[in-house]
């Protein structure tokens, strides 16, 4: 079984020695393998040390829903300590917030994808330790959708956002400790960062084969196999179809009033779908896009990781709903994660040629063909940052 950076540090105490007093940044997923929070852990054993507490996106109980929906802050109710929200009138902490630290412990579960915030709240928190002086110490989770295969465009700079501040691909292949040490490292952060590396994690393997418990680190991802397509189903965001959000599987289920789907049979490209099934479904939104509406779509169905490719399958679908359906399908209109200048889906994709060579009806299968040059001088610069064989 997989030892989290968490339990790590309440086995061996001697990895917190001279941190001082602690911030924690967490929320309803940071949790040991018997379901105990981190706080309550972090407090019974470093008794008085813990001083301030941080949540990301969603809150710290992973209460609210969609994008822009911000959270409060508040006080701890068993601790008695304050909860500083990193997602309201500022997603970087403040010096005054952390003046009760001395080293900050940042424990989140990421999901392995560019545009899941909880790793741009992590650099937030970096950039914020390294100019007041603080130490970050970061307790590592495994990637749950592995940390080998890599997918996608680079970021394009001009696209930097919360969504992702630098140039990495969709899905990175690194784990949150690892990712953290290269933005540190590669964009002279200056940080004093130390990562609390897991114990017995394979980077070939995805999360169920660590034996830890799954909670879902944010309302809409309740599932590991929801975080196996989400490098790709994350796109739809940036549309009018729905990714699934009001129904029991997001991302996993999408489609629209609009969506015809044996004519998207007929056109996607089917090497774009190797290693999943598209299985046919209606279903009627409790919220979000055409909440209350029946929709047409489909369930993703991955019947084989190994060569399913999320971000290649959901482009193919965009792909055919471009051709299909060009009076009904539509891009959404800003604002998305604080970005108002620029279509939410070219801030979700990275580039807006993307965008582009799917609205002049390119081969996804080509359009991977000229990433694969980006993604090697990715792979190795990663390689002086992986911490697990």
């Amino acid at each position: 079984m997989v030892t989290t950076g968490l339990e790590r540090v309440l086995r061996e105490p001697g990895l917190l020695a001279g941190t001082g007093r602690l911030g924690l940044l967490y929320n309803q997923a940071s949790i040991d393998s018997r379901f105990s929070a981190a706080p309550d852990l972090i407090n019974m054993a470093f008794r008085d040390k813990l001083a301030v507490l941080f949540g990301p996106q969603h809150g710290v109980g992973g209460t609210e829903q969609d994008n822009m929906r911000e959270t409060g802050h508040g006080i701890h109710s068993r601790l008695g300590i304050p909860i500083y929200s990193l997602y309201s009138q500022t997603r970087k902490p403040t010096a005054e917030m952390l003046a009760n630290a001395d080293t900050v412990i940042v424990d989140l579960q990421d999901v392995g994808t560019r545009v899941y915030t909880y790793a741009t709240t992590a650099f937030f928190m970096m950039e914020a330790c390294a100019q007041a002086g603080k130490r970050m110490l970061i307790l590592d989770r495994v990637n749950p959708i592995n940390g080998v295969l890599v997918e996608g465009n680079l970021l394009d700079p001009v696209y930097s956002s919360f969504v992702g501040p630098f140039p990495i691909p969709m899905r990175h292949g690194l784990t949150l400790g690892e990712l953290m040490t290269l933005y540190n490292e590669e964009y002279h952060v200056g940080c004093n960062l130390k990562v609390v590396a897991l114990a017995g994690w394979n980077r070939s393997e995805y999360f169920e084969k660590t034996g830890l418990p799954w909670v879902l680190p944010s309302p809409n991802m309740p599932l590991v196999e929801t975080a196996v397509v989400y490098p790709g189903q994350v796109v739809l965001e940036g549309s009018n179809l729905s990714e699934g959000r009001g129904t029991t599987r997001p991302f996993e289920i999408f489609g629209s009033p609009y969506l015809e789907p044996d004519r998207v049979r007929e056109t996607l490209e089917s090497e774009a779908l190797d290693g999943a099934i598209l299985r046919e479904i209606e279903f009627t939104p409790t919220f979000n896009k055409w909440a209350g509406e029946l929709c047409r779509g489909f369930q993703i169905q991955v019947m084989d990781r190994k060569v399913f490719r999320p971000y290649r399958a959901t482009l193919a679908v965009l792909s055919c709903l471009l051709k299909l359906c060009p009076e009904d399908f539509k891009w959404s209109d800003p604002p998305y994660e604080y970005v108002y200048d620029k279509l939410p889906v070219d801030i979700i994709l990275g580039d807006e040629r993307v965008r582009r060579d799917l609205e002049q009806g390119r081969s996804v299968i080509d359009m991977e063909k000229e990433w694969q040059e980006d993604i090697a001088s990715f792979i190795k610069k990663r390689s002086r940052f992986l911490l697990y064989s």
